[in-house]
């Protein structure tokens, strides 16, 4: 994966009680636009229904354990960070995982090929067409050199704002998961901005065809150009 030159001016500067109070008062949001983005049918009002313990008639299980289980993950999230336990590592990103997805992915909290099913990891395009995910190599062996080689990079990088980005393109672009890639990344983003002192970035749905471009753009070429851009804008309001 390669990309050229991106500005995160426009993700602000902040510190670690400020970033996590924001977190919590725009968990709602947060939490909604993560589930639209996946198809999940659940309106902003009836997302905060359900966090605050209220069943929403009419709607699918599927869709009402993606809510609770992603706001099981972020408050994983937000007390990790709290407690300086974050960090971009694989166990970090296996409990987060292993929460968020436990309704949906084949095997929940470990990479690709570490448990008993193989193979997996191919992406359908907004576009159309298919792209095969990295090979996970016997017992996931391939995927965790590739997150070796990714933290290991990461370690040269100064900027806590261009980790974030970076390792949420490439953890998505190499589909370590069976299922919810895109969501864990989300949340491993997050935690490295809020450790780092920098105010959250959050993809609203309403820029959804914005960021499948870039998606398509990110699997197709291998290029994370736009998507980095296309993150760096994507600050909370306020």
């Amino acid at each position: 994966m390669t990309w050229d030159s991106f500005d995160v001016d426009q993700i602000a500067s902040s510190n670690l009680q400020r970033s996590r109070h924001r977190f919590r008062a725009q968990l709602p949001e947060l939490i909604w636009n993560t589930a639209a983005l996946e198809g999940n049918n659940f309106t902003l009002p009836e997302v905060k229904t359900l966090l605050e313990g209220v069943t929403v008639g009419g709607k699918r299980l599927e869709d009402e354990q993606q809510i609770i289980a992603l706001s099981e993950a972020y408050s994983l999230l937000d007390e990790m960070v709290g407690s300086g336990r974050f960090s971009l590592s694989k166990d970090v990103s296996d409990r987060l995982h292993g929460l968020l997805a436990r309704h949906e992915a084949i095997e929940s909290g470990t990479f690709r090929g570490e448990g008993r099913v193989q193979g997996g990891g191919a992406v359908q395009l907004a576009s159309g067409g298919v792209v095969p995910g990295a090979e996970h190599g016997e017992g996931g062996a391939l995927l965790r050199e590739h997150f070796e080689n990714l933290a290991d990079y990461l370690g040269t990088v100064d900027d806590g704002r261009r980790r974030a980005l970076i390792y949420f393109a490439s953890a998505t672009r190499r589909q370590f998961y069976f299922d919810g890639n895109k969501r864990t990344a989300r949340l491993m983003m997050a935690g490295e901005l809020m450790s780092s002192g920098y105010d959250l970035v959050s993809v609203p749905f309403s820029r959804k065809l914005e960021f499948n471009n870039a998606l398509d753009i990110l699997f197709d070429r291998d290029d994370a150009t736009e998507l980095l851009r296309f993150l760096s804008t994507c600050t909370l309001p306020g």
